[in-house]
Formats: C-alpha cells, sequence, structure tokens
C-alpha cells in the first residue's frame, strides 16, 4: 500500500481515537470543558474531538463512517480505548452515555519513551475496531508503563461518571490515593479520576499533570502560543483534531529505538508544530494539515509542505497517472524524506502486527517492492560532502507517478528537474556504482531520449529498474529512475500531462480555497491493480482492502495561510456514499 495512503488513513482514525461516542447520541449537554484546557502544555501528542455532535456534522460523521467502514455503528467498537486492566468492554447506552458530554481527548506526555507505542496501539485499536475485527488484549493505549499520557472526558453528570471511575478501578484493584487535595484511585500505575469535570483515565503521572495543570501549576496547552496559533487558523466544521510537537516525539523515540511515528510527523511538516483537522462530509473525509515553525525557527518542510513547484511538477507528469505526486525542492529534503518512508514501512508493520515476512504465492511482498524503491533514494540521499556534490547539489521539484492496470503495462519512476546537466548525467553511473556496492548491479543501457542510461537490478524488485538523464520536450533536463525503459521514455516524452487531464480539474474544484493539486490517487485503479498481481492479499496491504473499496479518489495539494502557518489539504472521496 502506497504510505502516503496507509498514513492518511492513520491520521483519520488516530484523529477520532479520542473517543468512541460519535454518531451514538446527540443533545447531550455536558461541561464544555475543551479538555486541551487541562492537558500540560509539553504533551508531544493530543488528539480532540467531539464525540457527540449535532445536526449536520453528526449526520456527516456517521454517513462517511458508514461508508468508509460497512458497519451500521462504525464508532462503537473503538470504546475499547477504555477497556482498563481487569475491565470487560463498556457498554457505551449504559456506562457512558448517562454522563458523558460533548468533549474528550487524549494525549501522550512530551518525552515519553514508548510514544511510539502508544501511538501504534491506537492504531492497532482502531484497525480492530472499524474493521469489525474483534479487540485483543490490553486495547488500553496505557497499560505499558512506559508510555505516559491520559484519556479526558467531558462529564454532564460528575456522580454517574464517577460512579463508572469507580467501577473501573475495583476491576483493576485500585486503591484510593490523592495529590494536591484530588482524590483518586489507582492501581499498577494506572489512575483513575475527576479533575474540574473531567473524566481522567491514564498513568498516574499524567493524571497528576493534569491536576498541576488545572490547578495553574503550569501552562495549559490550549493557551500555548503554537497550539493557540493553529487552533485559530483551523477549518470550521472540526469533529477531531490531532495536534503534534514532532521534536518531542522524536526525543521520546530516539530514546526508545523506536521512530515510525516520529517519522510519520517529519512526513507531514519536517520538525514544525502541525494540527491536522478532520472535517467529514456525506461524500469525504477533508484532511487539514496546518503546520507553523517552531518558535526557535523556521524548520524545513515536510513530504506534504505546501509548494507551488510540486503542483508544477504534479502537473508535468504522464497524463494517465493514477497516482501521482508533486514535491518541491527536493535536493534540501530528501534525506529526512527518505527516512520518513523507511519510518513509515515500521510503523505500518506494527498497525497490522506483521513483520513483513509473508509473501503471496507469486513471490511478491509489499515490504520487499518498498525496500527495493527506496533502495536507490537512499543511495542519493545517503553520505555527507560528495553526495550532496554529486546528488542533491543539482536536484530541483521532483514528481512521483504509476499509471497502467497490470503488471505488463505497468509504468511508474521518479522524476527529478536538474538544476545543472552535467551533474546529473554523471549521476547515472555514479548511482549505478552505488548499488553495485551495496549489492545490487547496474549496467549501460540505452534509451530513446536519454543521454545516459543503466539498467539495475535490485533485490526484491520483479522488474528492472531503469536510470536515466534526458530532456523532456521544453529542453529541460530530467533525471528518473523508472520501472522499466517505457517508464523512462513516459517521463521524458509523455503523450499528455496532467495538466491538462480532467483529474487535474476535478481535483482543483475538490480541494477549493485556489489550492492547486500535488497529490491524486484513484483508488480503484490502485486496488485492482493490488488485486490482479496478488498483493491484496498481502499482510501488509490485506487489513487496509476493506478500506480501499470504499474510496473513490484522494487529491491533495498546500497553500500559505499566511501569520507563518501553511496548510496541506487532503480530501478523500468516498464512493457509494449518500
Amino acid at each position: 500500500m502506497p504510505r502516503k495512503l496507509q498514513l492518511l488513513l492513520s491520521l483519520v482514525l488516530l484523529a477520532v481515537s479520542a473517543f468512541a461516542g460519535t454518531g451514538c447520541g446527540s443533545g447531550s449537554s455536558g461541561t464544555s470543558i475543551d479538555p486541551a484546557d487541562a492537558v500540560p502544555a509539553s504533551a508531544a501528542l493530543y488528539a480532540g474531538a467531539i464525540v457527540r455532535p449535532e445536526g449536520k456534522l453528526q449526520k456527516a460523521a456517521s454517513t462517511a463512517g458508514r461508508t468508509l467502514t460497512h458497519q451500521a455503528d462504525p464508532y462503537l467498537r473503538l470504546l475499547g480505548a477504555l477497556q482498563t486492566p481487569g475491565s470487560s468492554a463498556p457498554d457505551f447506552e449504559h456506562d457512558i452515555a448517562p454522563w458523558l458530554g460533548p468533549h474528550a481527548g487524549i494525549f501522550i506526555s512530551s518525552g515519553s519513551g514508548s510514544s511510539e507505542a502508544a501511538t501504534s496501539r491506537l492504531l492497532k485499536l482502531l484497525e480492530q475496531g472499524l474493521l469489525g475485527s474483534a479487540p485483543g488484549g490490553g486495547s488500553f493505549p496505557f497499560a505499558a508503563h512506559t508510555v505516559e499520557g491520559a484519556i479526558l472526558l467531558d462529564t454532564r453528570d460528575t456522580a454517574k461518571a464517577r460512579s463508572f471511575l469507580q467501577t473501573l478501578a475495583s476491576r483493576a484493584r485500585a486503591h484510593t490515593s490523592s495529590y494536591r487535595g484530588v482524590s483518586y484511585q489507582a492501581a499498577n500505575g494506572i489512575a483513575f479520576g475527576i479533575v474540574s469535570r473531567l473524566a481522567v483515565i491514564g498513568t498516574e503521572p499524567a493524571l497528576h499533570a493534569v491536576i498541576d495543570t488545572t490547578a495553574g501549576g503550569g501552562l495549559s496547552l490550549a493557551h500555548s502560543p503554537g497550539y493557540a496559533k493553529l487552533q485559530t487558523a483551523a477549518p470550521s466544521s472540526v469533529l477531531a483534531h490531532l495536534y503534534a510537537n514532532p521534536g518531542a516525539v522524536s526525543e521520546g523515540a530516539g530514546r526508545a529505538g523506536a521512530q515510525g511515528s516520529a517519522s510519520a510527523l517529519s512526513l507531514l511538516a519536517g520538525q514544525r508544530l502541525l494540527n491536522v483537522s478532520l472535517v467529514p462530509s456525506t461524500s469525504s473525509f477533508a484532511v487539514d494539515v496546518d503546520a507553523a515553525a517552531p518558535d526557535a525557527g523556521t524548520a524545513p518542510g515536510g513530504l506534504f509542505a505546501a509548494s507551488s513547484a510540486a503542483s508544477r511538477a504534479l502537473g508535468e507528469l504522464p497524463g494517465e497517472s493514477w497516482l501521482a505526486v508533486g514535491l518541491g525542492d527536493i535536493g534540501s529534503t530528501l534525506g529526512s524524506n527518505t527516512q520518513a518512508l523507511q519510518g513509515l514501512a515500521s510503523l505500518g508493520s506494527l498497525i497490522t502486527g506483521s513483520d513483513g515476512s509473508e509473501a503471496p504465492a507469486a513471490g511478491l511482498s509489499v515490504k520487499g517492492l518498498l525496500e527495493g524503491l527506496l533502495t536507490p533514494l537512499r543511495a542519493l540521499a545517503s553520505g555527507g560532502a560528495e553526495t550532496k556534490r554529486d546528488f542533491t547539489s543539482w536536484m530541483g521539484s521532483a514528481g512521483l507517478f504509476a499509471a497502467g492496470t497490470g503488471l505488463l503495462e505497468l509504468k511508474g519512476g521518479v522524476v527529478i528537474d536538474s538544476k545543472d546537466p552535467a551533474l546529473s548525467r554523471a549521476a547515472v553511473d555514479k548511482l549505478a556504482a552505488r548499488l553495485r556496492q551495496d549489492g545490487g548491479s547496474a549496467q549501460r543501457t540505452s534509451i530513446p531520449g536519454a543521454d545516459a542510461a543503466v539498467a539495475a537490478h535490485i533485490s526484491g524488485l520483479p522488474v528492472v529498474l531503469d536510470i536515466a538523464d534526458g530532456h523532456d520536450a521544453g529542453g529541460r533536463a530530467k533525471f528518473v529512475i523508472g520501472i522499466g525503459e517505457q517508464s523512462v521514455e513516459a517521463a521524458l516524452d509523455p503523450s499528455s500531462t496532467l495538466s491538462g487531464a480532467s483529474s487535474y480539474g476535478t481535483a482543483a474544484a475538490t480541494l477549493g480555497e485556489g489550492i492547486q493539486p500535488s497529490v491524486l490517487v484513484e483508488f480503484p485503479t490502485l486496488l485492482g491493480l493490488l488485486e490482479g498481481v496478488g498483493l491484496s492479499e498481502d499482510p501488509s496491504v490485506s487489513p487496509f482492502v476493506p478500506y480501499l473499496r470504499s474510496l473513490g479518489t484522494l487529491s491533495g495539494g498546500g497553500k500559505d495561510l499566511g501569520g507563518g502557518v501553511e496548510r496541506f489539504r487532503l480530501v478523500l472521496g468516498l464512493q457509494g456514499s449518500g
């Protein structure tokens, strides 16, 4: 599965994982407390949601959720997030509805050594709940003592909420404790308590942090400058949002030796603060990724950074492409983006519970394909001053594309604009040498329109990668890594380009706000190809197939909102919705 798709689905799911009540009822007045007012400003990750929406928002959330998941009530199974040690999954109508207010939130503490584990546990819970598989043990995301964080639920009846927490606490064999005059129950590091009319379930240090924050002992997330700035810029009709401090996540993940979730966030926005807003409609999910530079200075953007060059690069790709991605200034971001994609591959294994070792009978595997395709990109990005001179110094914008509906006619590759034709031409042989050093093979070949070309054989790839440098019809130098000779020819001399295709105009209209597309995916074609070559049964893909059957198109693009905030919007169209 393309990692952008997996990341998008993960963010859609993680955004609503704050709690499971969406679509489960309306007319529920609560305290209207924003849980972010009780979360410490240092939190690395925070997801907030309207868990009892009303009116148009409730209809949109319910319709889109049912279309995506094929579940009559797609969110109820997510109550497993409250399945604390010793307890069974709660019943919404009996256990939750009598006291739940409209808002909920969940946070992971800054520097948590296993923020990666907590994120993957949340995603696994979402997969189990929304795909209808039976939840396994340990659904509560903070069951591991090394993961610090808590779930916060707005209440409209604190007495009933307290009774629910006491039931959970008794099943966990908790004891009574107190902190700063607030009484709560705790067992094996997990704490249950009412804090400022919020029901709090999480690790004991996280509950203490909530008490400190509400008592004025520290700045709350809601009042931190970065969070407040991004919330001001957020779109309207937001069902849920995910706020992240990638620097704090990277710090914790680095100590734990796990970089998947940190890489996912870096892929979105580099090391910038970001806020991901989920806006449902009856026919789509829109995800707005708003990113701001940290106070210390501007950091490089991620793979989804807003860029007019990225949109232009996409427009120059072959017009028949069903998957297309445009990237701006790849020379300065190739290393970080390649690392992020590698990290996402690891995160995908955590989400699906597969190590990727199984493969379909045909011998293909998604893991092998991704590793093979990433090999030349790693070679281009690895090293120091020599690598910069030989490779990244001449790189401009870039595009990734895939076309064709079967393995035999499949075309695809990476097309990089060259700012120095002599250097990019020399890079063909230099990259071939790097691939040979890494255990692959490469021989010079001839391709129409190319000034230099080699054919490379890489472990895990059942096809030849042709690496070439040439010029397009406009005389601009292009460096291409293509799946076979026909991919290189299509990149250098396409019969038509996406800028003139109807899919480009449709994507621009879907995105709105004057945003020009830099991401296009047609899921029916993607699914047909996966099924045709047997990869729909691959362990890293099969859990997502039910989603793929519900998807139409993915459109993405970015713009500068001003005030130091950039937006990258992704719109996931749903089939058979209404």
